[in-house]
């Protein structure tokens, strides 16, 4: 018998990477002061959460080069994967019964 559990992400169960997640699932790219917006989290704590995204392969980063750099982010292939896993990990929990 499969466990209500299986399936979800122990890197996507922080709220924050997983709402990270969601905003970079339905954009091309997303820079560090939308996401910091948007998220309403502060410098640090996006750069940690980011940075946990980026070595679990599930998101790319590139810096602009020049005068005010911005930090812009990508979904990978295995992080859209990921998250599309986790999504449904999370209906069936919750529909669980």
């Amino acid at each position: 018998m499969n466990s209500p559990l299986d399936g979800i992400d122990p890197v996507l169960q922080q709220p924050k990477r997983l709402a990270a997640m969601a905003v970079l699932a339905h954009s091309t790219a997303t820079d560090f002061p939308f996401l910091k917006d948007h998220l309403q989290i502060g410098d640090s704590d996006l750069s940690k959460q980011m940075a946990a995204l980026i070595a679990a392969e599930y998101v790319t980063s590139t810096r602009s080069r020049g005068r005010g750099s911005v930090t812009t982010y990508r979904i990978t292939k295995a992080g859209r994967r990921a998250f599309a896993a986790h999504v449904t990990a999370l209906e069936k929990l919750v529909s669980f019964g």
